[in-house]
């Protein structure tokens, strides 16, 4: 199982690897321009996240239901969940650009009174939100060729998309050669042209077709579809929730905080995408062994993905403890602020290698279809238990408190998973 489990992550889990640098690369760009961009870009990060959650997290709900019918040899049933699921993303996109675009003026101010930081911000999110139909496309396109365990060339197409970001974002940021400098627009242009290069290539044949015949909804199948997709969104867009409350509470203090916090939210992806990767390759194994009655196999899937996501873990623990301030350094030259981020970085990398129980376990209920368990633990993850933490412990701690948080939250989290796990999973 081990080898089969790695022959299907191995590809996701490089290809997150990439997309995690790509953030990391692109937010040192934007801190080249100054530490306002820096702060903008933060401060969009919220709902920016919170579009591509709605988007994946229905994707994922496509995924999970297509690899069960697959498993169950129901073909046109698995054809249907690609084709009418690949519409209602492409509209989630649509409504949500319409809305952050709207309100995004609104947003920033609540966090910042600086107008040059409103300014950016603004102009970031107006580019950067035009491309949310294309770029729900494409992930739901990512999420369909996993679930018949074409992984390679998911992997490929987001490799392309990120390759063609870090090329792209120093060209239109600083204006090199034939191209115009354009600041924080140029980030914003260089991410959309990315996301489109991403989606060209998905045009090879797989054995789920999406057709417009099959597009026409159909209750039982949107609602099998959504009872997954809905709470693995939430799942995915309570971080945003989570980091626009950590924001105000930090704002108090200094926005030197919001900065670091922005930060190490950009270093968390190289570590919480690459155990992503993993849980990508295990999820349909697990839908398609579920659906085909395969329960030992399924819990022998688990276990070996848990032990990928400890390794991961394990390694961002390490660099974290080892080189914190040169990890904060890609994103500011003020020593200050180096400094409150080495103890940020410190402190909240005590919880990595616990939260791997969480992340493996949130991941194996999805590809099981019990989306509603799998919500439970994130919520307690990144909204009960870290929120009234981080607010009681900043009283008494200042902001050294919001970072203790972190990794108490994984603790407690870990335990409460584990319980989940026991009744859902090993029952």
């Amino acid at each position: 199982v081990m080898p089969l489990v790695i022959s299907m992550a191995l590809p996701m889990t490089f290809s997150m690897l990439v997309n995690a640098l790509y953030n990391i690369i692109d937010s040192y760009f934007v801190a080249q321009i100054s530490e306002d961009a820096m702060t903008a870009l933060s401060l969009v990060f919220p709902l920016q996240n919170l579009v591509n959650a709605v988007v994946i997290g229905f994707a994922i709900g496509i995924n999970a239901t297509m690899a069960y019918y697959l498993g169950a040899q129901k073909q046109q049933l698995a054809d249907k969940t690609a084709s009418l699921g690949m519409l209602l993303n492409m509209l989630h996109g649509l409504v949500l650009a319409a809305i952050c675009i709207a309100v995004m003026p609104v947003f920033l101010g609540m966090f910042t009174k600086q107008v040059g930081i409103i300014g950016m911000g603004g102009q970031y999110s107006d580019i950067v939100f035009l491309f949310a139909v294309p770029n729900a496309a494409a992930l739901c396109f990512e999420k369909i060729f996993q679930a018949v365990g074409r992984m390679k060339t998911s992997m490929f197409c987001m490799l392309l998309g990120c390759v063609t970001n870090i090329v792209l974002d120093p060209l239109l940021i600083f204006g090199i050669g034939i191209f115009p400098a354009m600041g924080i627009r140029g980030a914003a242009l260089a991410t959309g042209i990315g996301q489109i290069v991403s989606l060209a290539y998905y045009w090879k044949p797989i054995p789920a077709k999406v057709k417009v015949r099959n597009m026409k909804p159909e209750k039982q199948l949107c609602k099998k579809v959504y009872s997954i997709g809905i709470p693995a969104t939430l799942s995915l867009a309570l971080p945003s929730v989570q980091v626009s409350a950590l924001n105000a509470i930090l704002a108090v203090y200094s926005a030197s905080y919001v900065l670091v916090l922005g930060a190490y939210f950009k270093l968390q992806t190289f570590l919480y995408l690459t155990g992503n990767g993993v849980v990508q390759g295990m999820r349909p194994l697990i839908g398609y062994n579920y659906g085909a009655g395969e329960s030992k196999r399924v819990k022998e899937i688990f276990r070996s993905a848990l032990f990928l996501i400890v390794i991961v873990m394990v390694i961002g623990t390490i660099l974290c403890m080892a080189v914190p301030q040169a990890l904060i350094g890609l994103f500011t030259g003020n020593p200050e602020t180096i400094r409150l981020g080495r103890e940020a970085l410190r402190l909240i990398s005590i919880g990595f290698i616990v939260s791997s129980v969480s992340v493996t376990v949130s991941g194996a209920l999805e590809g099981l279809g019990k989306g509603k368990e799998s919500l439970v633990i994130s919520l307690l993850r990144y909204i009960v238990v870290i929120l009234p933490l981080a607010f009681i412990l900043s009283r008494l701690f200042q902001a050294a408190g919001v970072w203790h948080a972190f990794w108490i939250t994984e603790f407690v989290s870990a335990v409460i998973s584990w319980i989940i796990c026991k009744k859902e999973i090993f029952q």
